[in-house]
């Protein structure tokens, strides 16, 4: 099956469930897409509150679980007799591992789990994915193809591997808002404006993420010493970043908590 020819079942349409809605039309990505939403938003697409109430006809070839985990227990079994009939089930729901959905919906449901980060809400989003064994080739090339319409998609083969990706990427864009505020305080506490440090800051860091876009096969470290000139500005201000114990080792424990925590939840 080729996108276009992909019968979709959103079921949630909060943020992330509306960006993919949103790219998926504008790219002409479905075959028809229908939505199981609580909350009615007038969409442009058949829209429903409750499963029961989908047409008899309607044969969904993915179903997106794009719902808050909290109340996924409630939802998950009543999209049992789609699976049973091969029906895809994607989940983008954080901390709920592939064994949960395999509880509600049988050890013969195909599965595929994935990761992504906020910024999928404007196209520039990076997905994992991982699949149980039960997904065919073509329903991930049909999982890909719906994901890549919020940016670059990867596969793992290790779903323990989406707890350190939701540690680097799924979290990662709070990150970098916190440099971004970092910047901001250090730039008025040498005296400069608030509003203009936090221009100059929010604008470098968009500016420096566009660059290392542009030169995708230049290593990081080869982009931050193509800016540092010996005995310079730059570099007087990486010998205080970059010393021991430094940046790298708030980074390293950082990650390593995300990662604990995310472990702690999809138990």
């Amino acid at each position: 099956m080729t996108a276009g020819s992909i019968n979709v079942l959103l079921v949630g349409c909060g943020k992330m469930g509306g960006a993919l809605l949103q790219r998926w039309q504008a790219q002409n990505l479905c075959k028809s897409v229908h939505v199981v939403e609580p909350h009615p938003q007038g969409l442009s697409v058949p829209e429903v509150t409750d499963v029961a109430a989908l047409p008899a006809d309607f044969a969904p070839d993915v179903i997106v679980m794009a719902v808050k985990p909290q109340i996924l227990p409630e939802v998950v079994g009543d999209y049992k007799a789609f699976t049973d009939k091969g029906c895809l089930l994607l989940s983008i729901a954080a901390g709920k591992p592939i064994s949960f959905f395999e509880e509600y919906l049988g050890d013969s449901a195909a599965i595929v789990r994935v990761m992504p980060n906020t910024p999928a809400a404007i196209g520039q989003g990076i997905t994992v994915a991982t699949a149980n064994k039960n997904a065919s080739d073509r329903q991930k090339e049909d999982a890909t193809a719906l994901l890549s319409a919020v940016g670059e998609v990867l596969w793992v083969d290790d779903e323990e591997k989406l707890n350190p990706v939701t540690a680097l990427s799924g979290s990662g864009p709070a990150y970098v808002f916190l440099l971004i505020e970092a910047m901001t305080q250090a730039g008025v506490h040498i005296g400069l404006e608030p509003d203009m440090a936090a221009k100059l800051a929010r604008q470098t860091v968009i500016g420096s993420a566009a660059l290392a876009k542009q030169s995708a096969e230049v290593p990081a470290s080869t982009l931050r010493e193509n800016v540092t000139s010996p005995g310079g500005t730059t570099a007087a201000a990486l010998a205080v970043l970059m010393a021991e114990p430094g940046m790298q080792d708030l980074f390293n424990r950082a990650l390593a908590a995300a990662t604990k925590r995310a472990e702690e939840l999809s138990k």
